[in-house]
């Protein structure tokens, strides 16, 4: 009894204080999250040495009182693409398992002091010469202006994310025509063999960060394959990165003397193969015309290198005309590139090219439409940059009459003059990273159309894209960035990053690596002010709600296709082949209405019965209308106008109005746009 009876006071305690413990809980309510994860953030076992990420504090999480992400989208990145153009354009690893050490070394054929750089000489220009060591003096590289070392190292992509990052696309890339001309190489140019590799260097990445906090899916690093993954990885305070695809020939779809070496086939099955890989987004022509579309040219001495690698690989230079509308591709100019002509054959020169004519002869080829259609069954997006102005017009007429969304411009080399057509499709545009006055002054020329439009904005590092990033603007410049600084929801303090032996700072280093993102946009902050930053602190959940949408999206029914059609008339041309009313609604765009060489003609379309009508979309043959309307019947006797234009231009037209009752459709043209008639691939006629 003398030992139980102590037992029992001491349990007594402990209940009453179990008792305290609990009410106190219940007053202050309960524990954060954080608290109980215990800097969740942190991983549990880096590697040592490694970079430092220079930033302190709890990355936010969840969404702000309207259920909206928060947070930075980097819409353009190329985390992988020191495994692409035959592995030895770019130095340098994203990560390593070796370290740090091995992940941050230069080229071997870098060494002893740049002499053999190549692509750093045509690049940057002067001799290439450079400092060669990486970890851990890093004297030359990174370097704002290095366009062939590695900038994406994991521990900076992590200071970006700290930093308040929560989209980030990895664009699978690489070029075979640069890979096939480029002197060094340790494996073949097969573009697709590339990206598959980069595809799965990527999810070794997550793995290998993954492994640091503790196991699968615990790291920061998120490969998320659809909206409702990413919004949940971004809640969660991480990083949600999507994979896209941006290369010169994809699916084998380069053209030679003109002629596609790709057919539909190939593209399906590329596609597929992109879906399964993870992928979201892509680029169907990327610095070279193929068999898919013209791109929009690269102006000056690199411009002219680039026409020699087309002509190399497709025995064509850029072809130019007068731009038929404001928008046009950048100017080539004249400027001489005497390391890359050298390789022309004997006779053979670059075209000197009209100063006026600054568009692509090349919009988007049959095969290029079957492409953007093939993406749309699949719900991928649409990147439109580096796509001649001409071939952007055509893919937003194709998107324009399906409404569909999936629209990206990531990196500004698409013509502003196409920002609202994106924006009313319900697209996302962001801006290349370029110095701060600079974006900051190109933000506000798009920022009403932002208002209007009630999205966000942003930006497209391009970082291992070999395209140079934000220059320093001098420690003695006006608004310079103060450290440490806070973040911009401020929960974070970020100081100057340091890898290794050496410090960066933005003032006098500019955007050296990626870790430099949250500094570059504390400078924009600064210069541009904090509009600007707001705009692109919402650019997360603009991104993803076009994702969603291009994610919801379904075809609409066609209510035209096989109805009984009839027209004013049909041009005869010979027995074997028929224009008549039908062709225009039987699916086939390889058949055609074609009507007599007269201006007042028409097609009318009969769907059987009333029903609600409200977009029509038509299809011109090279005959075209150039002053046509579209009227509706419920009877075919009394008519209603519902569309009309005095300015057509051919191509694929989409008429929208507000939805009408009807059970009649007919397209009256007014006025021919060429010495034929009017000619009609296929009418669509859709309820919205």
């Amino acid at each position: 009894m003398a030992i139980v009876q102590p037992l029992r006071r001491r349990l007594r305690s402990f209940a009453v204080v179990s008792l305290l413990l609990t009410v106190t809980a219940l007053v202050l309510g309960p524990v954060p999250s954080s608290a109980a994860e215990s800097n969740w953030w942190d991983p549990s076992a880096r590697p040592a040495p490694d970079s430092q990420i220079n930033v302190t504090g709890e990355p936010f999480k969840g969404t702000d009182a309207k259920g909206r992400v928060r947070g930075f989208v980097d819409a353009h990145d190329h985390i992988m693409s020191n495994e692409g153009f035959g592995g030895r354009l770019i130095c340098g690893k994203p990560f390593s398992e070796q370290g740090v050490t091995d992940a941050l070394k230069d080229c071997p054929e870098h060494y002893p002091d740049g002499s053999l750089a190549i692509f750093d000489m045509i690049t940057k220009g002067g001799d290439g010469k450079h400092d060669p060591v990486g970890w851990p003096t890093f004297k030359d590289w990174p370097a704002h202006d290095s366009l062939t070392h590695q900038q994406n190292y994991y521990a900076w992509i992590e200071r970006a994310w700290r930093g308040g990052q929560r989209v980030l696309v990895n664009d699978l890339v690489t070029n075979g025509v640069i890979c096939s001309v480029y002197f060094f190489k340790d494996r073949g140019c097969d573009e697709m063999t590339a990206i598959r590799l980069e595809a799965k260097k990527t999810y070794d990445m997550q793995a290998f960060i993954d492994k640091m906090y503790g196991g699968p899916g615990k790291g920061w690093f998120r490969i998320v394959t659809d909206s409702t993954q990413a919004r949940k990885v971004i809640e969660q305070g991480k990083l949600a990165v999507v994979m896209g695809v941006e290369t010169s020939e994809p699916f084998g779809c380069k053209q030679i003397l003109d002629i596609a070496q790709c057919s539909r086939a190939d593209i399906d099955r590329g596609l597929d193969e992109l879906k399964k890989l993870g992928v979201s987004s892509m680029f169907l022509c990327h610095k070279f015309d193929n068999a898919l579309c013209g791109v929009r040219y690269d102006s000056g001495a690199l411009g002219t290198a680039i026409n020699v690698g087309q002509f190399l690989s497709t025995g064509t230079f850029w072809k130019t005309e007068n731009c038929r509308g404001p928008q046009h591709d950048n100017p080539i100019g004249n400027a001489a590139a005497p390391a890359a002509e050298k390789r022309l054959p004997k006779g053979v020169a670059v075209p000197s090219y009209a100063s006026g004519a600054q568009c692509n002869t090349r919009g988007l080829t049959d095969l290029g439409a079957y492409a953007v259609r093939g993406m749309m069954k699949r719900n991928m997006m649409l990147e439109v940059d580096h796509m001649s102005v001409k071939a952007v017009g055509q893919a937003l007429d194709i998107l324009e009459s399906e409404s569909y969304p999936g629209v990206i411009s990531s990196h500004s080399w698409m013509d502003l003059g196409w920002t609202e057509r994106l924006y009313k499709l319900g697209g996302f545009a962001a801006q290349y990273m370029g110095g701060s006055e600079g974006f900051s002054a190109e933000a506000r020329r798009t920022e009403a159309l932002r208002r209007k439009y009630k999205v966000g904005y942003g930006y497209g590092t391009d970082m291992n894209g070999v395209g140079g990033w934000p220059a320093p603007r001098g420690a003695d410049a006006p608004n310079p960035v103060k450290y440490p600084f806070r973040s911009v929801d401020g929960g974070s303090v970020i100081d100057k990053q340091t890898t290794g032996q050496r410090t960066w700072d933005f003032n006098t280093d500019g955007g050296a690596h990626y870790g430099m993102v949250p500094d570059w946009i504390e400078d924009i902050r600064n210069v541009g002010g904090q509009g600007v930053v707001d705009d692109l602190f919402a650019g997360a959940e603009s991104y993803l709600r076009t994702w969603a949408n291009t994610e919801k999206y379904k075809a609409g029914t066609n209510l035209a296709a096989g109805a009984a059609a009839t027209a004013s008339s049909s041009e005869w041309w010979n027995p074997f082949v028929s224009f008549k009313p039908g062709k225009a609604v039987d699916g086939d765009t390889g058949t055609r209405w074609a009507s007599e060489w007269k201006d007042d003609q028409w097609l009318r379309i009969d769907l059987g019965s009333a029903k609600p009508v409200g977009r029509v979309t038509l299809d011109w043959e090279q005959a075209y209308a150039k002053s046509y309307r579209v009227e509706l019947s419920e009877d075919g006797t009394n008519w209603r106008t519902v569309w009309s234009t005095a300015s057509g231009d051919g191509g694929l037209d989409t008429a929208r109005f507000a939805g009408t009752q009807a059970r009649y459709v007919r397209v009256k043209g007014l006025e021919r746009g060429t010495q034929w008639g009017y000619s009609l691939r296929e009418v669509g006629v859709y309820a919205d």
